[in-house]
């Protein structure tokens, strides 16, 4: 369940205030939920885009409770489901999932309490929604205890265009259809202007209003790093760590393109002592399943995994998500990098890029199974990506443009905390194209940049490039230059490199401006060494550090934390659920700076409800008044 934390709205004596409090364990509100919680409730229909740790499933769980019925929540993820029913049930939420792994006992149990009115949300994938004998269920529910509304969440899988398209999910407004009277709400923590239009057209929400949070991650520190060893860069990052510490005993993703890659990093990081382990879909699905269980349920786990991991998991102290290789949009990117942080505590987003990256993604959108249309639009994504990578200004901000969402420099990325140098790369531009082009437009960045250096190799020499004016008027700039010259210049469309002929670079019609000496080009200057993850996170502002609940701890408040995370931790494995369902890391900072000292007090504290306070409030009580001053 997404960390709600405290905003600034007053609490209000209703019964969405009331439940906010009593089952939730918060005084108020945070952004536009309340406003969101009381257009549910009355009826209506919604659309919800927010970002990931915003607190979207408070926007249908609480609704759920003031309504009369059962809430049919769908979602295409069944670890979500596992730990949003988890969590419901610890505070003392009726809740239930239903889905492939449930057992024919726990499936006849779910169908006896829709009908008997004693479930209050109900999670289900779009496959099972669609089953005739779930509609009869649906049938019977509303004409028994009524349904209080539907949520459709992961919204974006309606859309066709994106990487995460479920085609179930278009026939998910035909249910919906059935019931007139109930209210939908669809949510999604990723979508453009295009994939938004899709949401509202495919879920038939044409009269819905539509609320867009801000897509900031303001915790998220991004950084991108040229790429030459990826795994001996990936290694230097996760020693570095954060504020000059170390990444050892931190949870985290480092996302890969292929599974054998996924293999090989995760037994290199395993033979440098850290707890990694692989997930892609070529495992069985047993070590998939386990792997995810461990990453949720234990501490200071690495996954190294393809794309295939990730949604759905809930886990909110991931300190850190690394890309060895180039997505293949900004929407993915934002989407894994979000995964990052949900805690509101300090978080790295760490990539490592290179010309090869753009050469495999173009051969992906080429061997793809989608029309001219579906590959264009696979290639415009692409481009906004390597316009990411290649960035010279703040990174958050080009990032959130691409959601149109205007900001200023953030302070806490890569290039607002180290600026790059610009430099004028005409003459270098100019000599990299009249290379490409005198060489007949047939090689890759490599044989280029050999005539570029004069470099006699035996197939320079055996397409008599030696011989060409091009051959050694780069021996100015060093090799790792050159090809910072190219990877800018295909960044900016100038040139592409064609996947089928392994990467030959052509020149566009970009380049004709350049080579004709009209255009200037200013490059970014490649840096010296990789950019540092220097001290804490910053505000949007670049002022002050932003957000560590434990920032300025002294010793004692440190030492006393790790003892309510202990004991948090012995919790969680009684109950057989991950820690972070029990009480998340910011409720334990809070615990250590408010010191309650009776169970009125332990309700002050955002995050602790009635429920949680009877069960777990004696144990924690007890440590606090052992150290009490």
């Amino acid at each position: 369940m997404d960390e709600h934390l405290e905003g600034s709205e007053p609490q209000h004596e209703d019964a969405a205030a009331c439940v906010l409090h009593d089952v939730f364990g918060f005084g108020s509100f945070r952004g536009a939920q309340r406003e969101i919680v009381d257009r549910v409730v009355a009826g209506h229909d919604t659309v919800v885009l927010m970002p990931t740790g915003g607190g979207k499933s408070l926007c249908y769980q609480l609704p759920a409770l003031v309504r009369p019925g059962v809430a049919v929540v769908v979602s295409p993820l069944i670890a979500l489901m596992h730990d949003q029913v988890e969590a419901l049930r610890l505070l003392g939420v009726r809740a239930a999932f239903w889905n492939s792994t449930s057992s024919a006992e726990e499936s006849d149990a779910v169908r006896r309490d829709v009908r008997d009115g004693t479930i209050d949300l109900l999670y289900v994938a779009p496959e099972r929604l669609l089953m005739p004998s779930f509609l009869r269920l649906l049938d019977d529910a509303a004409a028994g205890a009524g349904i209080a509304l539907f949520a459709i969440d992961e919204a974006h899988c309606v859309s066709q265009w994106g990487h995460d398209f479920r085609p179930e999910y278009l026939r998910i407004a035909e249910v919906t259809a059935r019931f007139p009277g109930v209210p939908r709400i669809a949510l999604t923590a990723t979508a453009d202007a295009l994939t938004r239009r899709e949401i509202h057209e495919r879920l038939r929400l044409d009269g819905a209003a539509e609320f867009v949070s801000s897509f900031d991650r303001p915790n998220i520190r991004y950084v991108v790093e040229e790429k030459s060893d990826a795994r001996a860069q990936l290694l230097r990052f996760l020693e570095q760590g954060n504020d000059g510490g170390t990444f050892r005993g931190s949870a985290g993703i480092v996302y890969c393109q292929s599974r054998k890659r996924t293999d090989e990093i995760s037994t290199f990081l395993r033979q440098k002592g850290f707890d990694a382990i692989a997930y892609h879909a070529g495992l069985p699905s047993e070590a998939r399943s386990a792997a995810q269980q461990r990453f949720r349920r234990d501490e200071g786990v690495v996954v190294v995994a393809t794309i295939a991991f990730g949604m759905g998991i809930d886990k909110p102290d991931v300190r850190f998500v690394a890309h060895v290789d180039l997505p293949k949009s900004l929407e993915g990117y934002y989407q894994e990098t979000g995964r990052a942080g949900r805690d509101g505590e300090p978080a790295v987003a760490w990539m490592a890029y290179g010309l090869a990256d753009v050469v495999q993604q173009r051969s992906f959108i080429r061997q793809s199974d989608g029309g001219p249309e579906h590959q264009r639009v696979d290639s415009m994504k692409l481009d906004a990506m390597l316009g990411y990578a290649e960035a010279a200004t703040c990174r958050r901000r080009l990032l959130l443009a691409y959601f149109d969402e205007e900001s200023g420099p953030c302070g806490n990325c890569d290039t607002c905390l180290e600026p790059p140098q610009l430099w004028d790369a005409t003459v270098p531009a100019q000599k990299v194209l009249s290379a490409v082009v005198r060489t007949g437009q047939r090689f890759g960045a490599g044989h280029v940049i050999d005539v570029l250096l004069g470099k006699r190799t035996d197939k320079v020499a055996s397409w008599e490039h030696d011989r060409l004016p091009t051959f050694g008027v780069g021996s100015d700039l060093p090799e790792r230059e050159w090809r910072s010259v190219i990877r800018q210049l295909v960044a900016r469309s100038v040139l592409s490199p064609d996947p089928g002929r392994m990467g030959a670079l052509t020149i566009t019609e970009a380049a004709r401006p350049i080579l004709d000496g009209v255009e200037t080009v200013e490059l970014r200057r490649l840096s010296a060494a990789p950019a540092r993850n220097r001290s804490s996170s910053r505000s949007r502002s670049g002022g002050s550090a932003a957000g560590s609940a434990g920032d300025g701890a002294s010793s004692a408040d440190r030492a006393l934390f790790e003892l309510l995370r202990a004991e948090r931790r012995s919790i969680a494995d009684a109950e057989g659920v991950p820690a972070y369902v029990v009480l998340p890391d910011r409720t334990l900072w809070e615990l250590v700076h408010a010191r309650p000292g009776s169970q009125a007090e332990l309700l002050t504290v955002n995050g602790i409800g009635p429920v949680k306070a009877e069960k777990y409030g004696a144990a924690f009580l007890a440590l606090l008044a052992d150290r009490a001053d």
